[in-house]
């Protein structure tokens, strides 16, 4: 069985979700931008980014198979 991307989606967002606390909280602790912050902030971005994607993807699938009944 296939996963869907409105699945794969929401797991993006919440793990993109889950890299900006641990960024915030990295930020808090140093007090200053590290490298480890500015990675952070990066995957979050790509997770965030690409759930986006996959949810837009599940709709466009979705209205293309309403489509193809009628």
């Amino acid at each position: 069985m296939r996963q869907s991307p409105l699945f794969s989606g929401i797991i993006y967002i919440i793990l993109g979700a889950l890299f900006t606390v641990f960024a915030i909280q990295d930020l808090q602790q140093n007090g200053e931008w590290g490298f480890f912050t500015y990675l952070l902030v990066l995957l979050a971005t790509f997770d965030i980014g690409s759930g986006i994607r996959m949810i837009l993807l599940h709709f466009k699938i979705k209205e293309i198979k309403k489509e193809q009944k009628k």
